[in-house]
């Protein structure tokens, strides 16, 4: 689903974060056993449209999904070894907006993962035509799920992570590199704090900084190959960036075309 970007009065928050919300110290997200609880229950109360998904900030999706696409066709348009147009995963999917303004233009087919039943039962009628190219709409959590394996070029993540805990989340990446097909990526576009995580009550969320980003990564055994501030969003919001990684092995692969694939 898409958090809020905004920051609010006094805390940064995140396309799943509202501006309402109050900034406590860091506890660590795994020790607070309501955590997926309090998340679900937040959306339940959010309308299912692109206004809903987006925390009140709908005029920011054109400027957001224009850098998305400028993006992912920095690997999709690669002279060697371009990224696959076959499928894409949605995650966080909410209604579709990220499908429908990004993905279903630039791939084959998209399958959408969506904890929240209500907004996929919206999502046909937001697509409209774009559902042609939704293969499955997936009624499921990311600290649960695990992908098909090797079915997606790209997995794509944005203003989701900060609802799951660090360790689900290195989970959830161990599980989604499976998902990837030969020289398939994961694309992360989220909100970053500055140099401490922020947790948020009010949707149980956090927001991290990109070191500990980066270190969930490494733990996961991926490599960023990829890094791109966006730009042009309104004062007082978060930093987005969005981020690009590969498996480890996949990548020496590409660097080295000799090297062992063993």
């Amino acid at each position: 689903m898409d958090p809020n970007p905004s920051r609010g009065d006094t805390v940064p928050s995140g396309e799943t974060q509202s501006p309402t919300a109050t900034s406590v110290p860091y506890i660590p997200n795994q020790s607070r056993a309501s955590f997926y609880t309090d998340g679900a229950k937040y959306w339940e109360g959010i309308e299912p449209t692109v206004q809903g998904m987006l925390g009140g900030f709908e005029e920011i999706s054109e400027i957001d999904v224009g850098a998305s696409k400028r993006f992912l066709s920095e690997f999709l348009e690669k002279k060697q070894r371009p990224t696959g147009r076959s499928r894409a995963l949605d995650c966080g999917a909410g209604i579709g907006r990220v499908s429908k303004l990004l993905l279903t233009d630039l791939f084959d087919e998209v399958d959408m993962l969506e904890q929240n039943q209500k907004f996929l039962n919206k999502a046909d009628e937001y697509l409209g035509d774009k559902r042609k190219k939704v293969a499955r709409k997936i009624c499921e959590g990311l600290q649960s799920f695990t992908p098909e394996s090797e079915r997606y070029d790209v997995i794509w993540l944005q203003w989701v992570t900060g609802h799951l805990t660090d360790k689900d989340f290195v989970d959830f990446l161990k599980r989604a590199t499976n998902g990837l097909k030969p020289n398939g990526m994961i694309c992360v576009k989220d909100n970053l704090s500055s140099t401490v995580v922020e947790m948020d009550n009010h949707d149980s969320s956090v927001t991290r900084p990109r070191e500990l980003l980066l270190d969930i990564f490494r733990k996961a055994n991926l490599k960023l190959v990829g890094e791109r501030k966006q730009i042009r969003f309104p004062k007082g919001l978060y930093e987005v960036k969005m981020f690009a990684f590969k498996p480890k092995r996949a990548e020496k692969m590409e660097s080295d075309p000799q090297a062992d694939r063993y």
